[in-house]
């Protein structure tokens, strides 16, 4: 197996580790709706209506990823996902350590580092969009 191929599988591997794992979170947002991020965001001083960039960057930007179009774009917009739920339910969290020792936010981690990575990669060839500008 050619370096090439294996590189790209890779890209595949990591874009559809990130892409289904942040989906399955927007998900259980459009089963049980975003109520709770509009409190964090009005408890911020910020604008509730910001609650709905949620879609864009736990539905919209996975299914992108998964199918590998705007490949990079759809990753750095799960990256700012990720920060914003930082921000907004996790940062007295940030310096802190969980019961098994390991980082308090490794699974927000997980998401924002693998998109980073993902937008830092592109695509890979075994994407719809292939190794196109933007993936």
């Amino acid at each position: 197996m050619s370096l090439q191929r294996t590189d790209d599988a890779g890209k595949l591997v990591l874009r559809l580790t990130i892409g289904i794992l942040v989906l399955l979170h927007g998900l259980a947002k459009l089963m049980n709706g975003i109520g709770p991020i509009e409190g964090m965001l009005a408890a911020k001083g910020l604008p509730a209506f910001l609650a709905w960039g949620v879609y864009v960057g736990e539905v919209l930007a996975p299914v992108l990823l998964i199918i590998g179009i705007y490949t990079r774009w759809a990753a750095l917009l799960v990256a700012v996902n990720m920060l914003v739920a930082i921000f907004l339910a996790h940062s007295q969290q940030l310096f802190s350590l969980g019961n098994g020792g390991g980082w308090s936010l490794e699974l927000q981690g997980l998401f924002l580092f693998g998109a980073l990575a993902v937008a830092l990669l592109g695509a890979g060839r075994y994407s719809v969009g292939g190794n196109g500008p933007g993936n």
